[in-house]
């Protein structure tokens, strides 16, 4: 079609300007409007005499407005079908192109955005979207998307280890789906418990507060915490003053800045210690004698080397990553860690894990030419056949950078999109799976009906009821999921309670039970079960509780366009991704990267301490632009001991007209042994 429509601009006397960038809008325009190429040239012919172009040529920056002139020429059409007609208005025009009857569209002469979300509880997922409209089942198999006409559905682009997960291919229709196959989707799995660390910021928290004198304790904070992370680690001596001049070894901690404006580069690289060594100032850091490395701005490091002027730092040797302190139970709740202080659960015989299933997806969630949101009702179509126990969602939803939400050519509210096409989804996902599923939202700041600043408030959720299902996190967030199928012990659990526990499940827990040596007499079971797998999780090691760390914004990238690095001549440097990803984990925040990239905002008045990261987490996701990847990282070399980290890109779900891709992951235990698939939509 591209030839045919290519030939009618030509025979018309017009010419393209850029082929890759106007052609595939025609064809979209032809398919979602029913037009023949000679049909869509007549009517740039008229939208040309209209606006009265000087230059006989097709740009790339008049596609826009040939669309509402498209779009005006259909609804005009559809009035003069019927003769004597009354005048309508652009509303009245869509509710007849959507076949809806005044009587049910409730409030259609109201402003849209005073409707409560509970009026939105009767619009289902089986209908599309556009343009503030709602089609009807009838209407939106009629109309043809790239996206709905690509080929290769469900294609797994990458494996890690192995065993492979099961992969079903294309989508099967519904009519095509046995009695079987229903009666398996139903049967629910085991659900995982949640533990979400954190709470702030909070929904409808102040923000553009943001006081330099908060920038200043928040950076200067920083510096002192790591300082004391080199030093608890043991393997270095008290920091010292690195602008004072030093003939002999010196080791200082400070973070890296750079001298001017403009990217950072070896000879603009200074060094900022904390007020408690040197006052604040800053040092030129050469680096000529370091044999690797890989710095950015606002990256804290420990730094081995001397300052025989006072003026210039020689380093011999950088430690990029802040070791994390000795791990323990001081982060469990009080009556947890009471109860695992007692000695118990010594005659456990035997336990059974099954691994955590998750399915990661990142915005936008439709495609560039409208918004139907074709690639978000397919992804949850498949999520219903794989049946994972987490379904974890990053924004953006209500994208602002999509072309119909900048040019806002709809009647509805960000909102109104936001709860009738993500949420309404959700909710009959959820309700059609049963209570072991459960969806994970992550916000981002490019969400246009979400607060921008960064770190980023939870969304609120309508209706409430949902809330134990599809649960909001902050951006960045980090949670805890924890399964344990079954265990088996042939002594009492306590003294004074004979009891013989053969299968102990986490949602299958008799209310009575209450041993006294490990449970509070507060607690009720479900706390009772917590307890009993944290013991296991410390005891035994058989345990599974997986913690996954989670941040929307693109730091990745952000890091790929400040970082500077030297890799060594032997060539034994690690991949870039892995070592862009290490950084964050490496420094013990999901932003570290100071100044934020442009469009970043970061303010410092809003929960600060939601950007640090306490520990390793076993799962890191970060969504990105950049290649989606799932790579296994070592924080500490090649060392058996080493700390390992499962990090995920899972890509973009749609890009421009067409689909993209997500992570399926199967977790079993370690970083290591996890299974994960790359899959395109």
């Amino acid at each position: 079609m591209e030839i045919q429509i290519k030939d009618e601009f030509k025979r018309s006397g017009f010419t393209i300007h850029d082929d890759d960038a106007v052609l595939p809008k025609c064809i979209t325009f032809c398919a979602n409007y029913k037009l023949s190429p000679s049909d869509l040239v007549s009517s740039w012919e008229l939208y040309y005499l209209n606006r009265q172009l000087i230059e006989p040529t097709v740009k790339e920056s008049e596609m826009d407005g040939f669309l509402l002139h498209l779009q005006n020429e259909q609804k005009e059409a559809l009035i003069k079908e019927e003769p004597g007609s009354p005048v309508y208005s652009m509303r009245d025009v869509d509710m007849i192109l959507n076949d809806e009857q005044e009587d049910t569209k409730i409030g259609i002469l109201d402003t849209p955005t005073d409707r409560p979300f509970s009026q939105y509880d009767d619009l289902g997922d089986s209908r599309f979207r556009a343009n503030g409209s709602v089609l009807s089942t009838s209407k939106q198999s009629s109309i043809v998307t790239p996206f709905g006409q690509r080929t290769n559905k469900f294609v797994v682009q990458f494996k890690t280890n192995s065993e492979p997960i099961e992969e079903t291919g294309k989508i099967e229709c519904e009519d095509e789906i046995s009695e079987d196959e229903i009666i398996r989707t139903t049967q629910s799995k085991m659900r995982c418990s949640l533990l979400i660390h954190g709470s702030k910021p909070e929904p409808a928290c102040r923000y553009m507060y943001d006081r330099t004198e908060d920038k200043f304790h928040f950076l200067e904070n920083r510096i002192v915490k790591h300082a004391s992370a080199f030093v608890d680690s043991g393997l270095y001596e008290g920091p010292v003053d690195p602008t004072v001049a030093s003939q002999k070894s010196i080791f200082s901690v400070g973070m890296i800045c750079c001298d001017g404006e403009g990217r950072l580069n070896e000879k603009s690289v200074l060094l900022q210690s904390s007020v408690e060594h040197s006052g604040g100032q800053r040092v030129r850091l050469e680096l000529e004698k370091v044999r690797q490395y890989s710095i950015f701005p606002g990256q804290v490091i420990g730094i081995v080397g001397d300052n025989p002027s006072g003026h210039c730092l020689v380093a011999s040797k950088l430690e990029e990553l802040i070791p994390f302190p000795a791990s323990s139970d001081c982060d469990l709740h009080p009556v947890k860690r009471q109860a695992l202080d007692e000695d118990g659960l010594s005659n456990l015989q035997s336990v059974t894990l099954s691994g955590l299933s998750v399915i990661m997806a990142a915005g936008p969630f439709t495609t560039t030419d409208n918004l139907f949101f074709e690639p978000l009702s397919e992804l949850l179509a498949y999520a219903s056949r794989k049946q994972p126990q987490l379904l974890i969602l990053f924004g953006p939803f209500v994208d602002s950078e999509h072309p119909e939400i900048r040019k806002a050519t709809f009647d509805r509210s960000f909102d109104e999109v936001f709860h009738q096409e993500i949420i309404t989804r959700l909710r009959d996902h959820v309700e059609y799976m049963g209570s072991s599923t459960r969806v994970l939202l992550v916000p981002s700041i490019r969400d246009a009906n979400h607060d921008f600043v960064f770190p980023q408030p939870p969304f609120e959720i309508y209706p409430p009821e949902l809330k134990d299902q599809i649960i909001s996190l902050t951006n960045p967030g980090t949670f805890d999921a924890d399964e344990v199928s079954s265990c088996a012990t042939s002594e009492p659990l306590s003294s004074g309670h004979s009891i013989s526990v053969h299968f102990l499940q986490i949602h299958h827990m008799e209310s009575g039970f209450t041993p006294s040596t490990y449970v509070h007499p507060m607690m009720n079971s479900l706390e009772v079960l917590e307890v009993i797998l944290d013991k296991i999780l410390q005891c035994k090691g058989l345990g599974l509780q997986v913690t996954i760390g989670c941040c929307s914004v693109d730091i990745l990238k952000h890091l790929s366009g400040e970082e500077i690095s030297r890799n060594p001549k032997d060539g034994t440097s690690k991949d870039r991704l892995s070592r862009l990803a290490t950084h964050i984990i490496g420094q013990h925040s999901f932003y570290p990267l100071y100044p934020p990239a442009e469009g970043v905002p970061l303010d410092f008045s809003v929960a600060p301490e939601a950007l640090n990261i306490p520990s390793t987490p076993q799962v890191l996701v970060v969504p990105s632009d950049l290649a989606p990847f799932v790579k296994v990282l070592s924080l500490n070399g090649d060392a058996q001991d080493a700390a390992k980290c499962l990090c995920v890109n899972p890509g973009r779900l749609a890009k421009g007209i067409g689909g993209g891709t997500f992570v399926e992951l199967d977790y079993r235990g370690s970083p290591e042994t996890a299974h994960a698939s790359i899959v395109r939509i």
